[in-house]
């Protein structure tokens, strides 16, 4: 294993770090970077949500329906005056336009939404500082 050699341990030492990790939540599942372009996926949207009012139901409805949506990859809840912070990655801005009138401005939960297009992704990283 690479990693141990890396760091100048045994491959079972490593692993038994690695499990330990994973085992307390430091660690977790393993992935691919996919990328976007190559796939169809390239219009990139942030979108502000603000929820027609803050009841805990309310909150954990349109929580429930980010879950369900593929399109949503990231979902920030926010101070300020947006509630939410919404990472939306589809094929066309038809496509965005589709999600946004007919899914996400008709969800009951969601009073208003500002959509942002990027015109480019100079950096996407998922690698913590540490």
């Amino acid at each position: 294993m690479a990693l141990a050699e890396k760091i100048g341990i045994s491959q079972s030492t490593c692993w038994r770090k690695l499990k330990s990790l994973e085992d307390n939540e430091v660690l977790g599942g393993l992935c691919r970077r996919v990328n976007a372009q190559a796939v169809g996926l390239a219009v990139n949207v942030i979108c502000h949500v603000r929820l027609k009012d803050h009841l805990p139901e309310s909150r954990l409805g349109f929580l429930r329906f980010v879950e369900a949506r593929d399109e949503i990859l990231g979902c920030f809840a926010m101070s300020g005056e947006w509630d939410y912070l919404l990472r939306v990655v589809v094929d066309s801005v038809e496509a965005y336009q589709n999600f946004l009138m007919h899914a996400l401005l008709m969800h009951g939960t969601v009073g208003n939404a500002a959509s942002h297009f990027a015109l480019s992704v100079d950096k996407d990283s998922i690698a913590l500082p540490v």
